[in-house]
């Protein structure tokens, strides 16, 4: 299983942008996939999660509000929506794939993780 992500860039605050992540390999239908993002000098934390079942989300608190997962299971794909976007959501930005159901906001949960993408923005 690969997963590859993409759409970073450079925006400025208030700005937004839409990442990718596709999954290749067995269906995306297996996977509850999440979306983890660090900074520089920081660990990497969680930012959101869709369940393999996609029948739930979840969030981190500090993105509540502004970024919206969701998955295109034909395309094998998995998106992460980011409005209004702040100065502190700068960092990279990793797509993460998990077998089964379990704790969406551990790292620890997950299989499989993709290359990052980074995000920078500026105020």
């Amino acid at each position: 299983v690969q997963l590859q992500a993409s759409g970073g860039g450079l925006v400025q605050a208030g700005g937004s942008l839409r990442l990718s992540c596709v999954v290749s390999g067995p269906t995306l239908r297996r996977y509850g996939m999440g979306w983890f993002r660090q900074a520089p000098g920081k660990e990497r934390e969680f930012a959101a999660a869709d369940s393999w079942s996609g029948g739930n989300t979840y969030y981190a608190d500090s993105v509540k509000g502004r970024f919206t997962i969701s998955r295109d299971n034909a395309e094998n794909t998995v998106y992460l929506q980011m409005n209004n976007l702040k100065p502190e959501d700068t960092a990279v930005y990793y797509c993460a794939a998990a077998i089964g159901s379990g704790t969406y906001g551990s790292k620890a949960y997950y299989n499989y993780w993709g290359q990052g993408t980074q995000v920078t923005v500026s105020s």
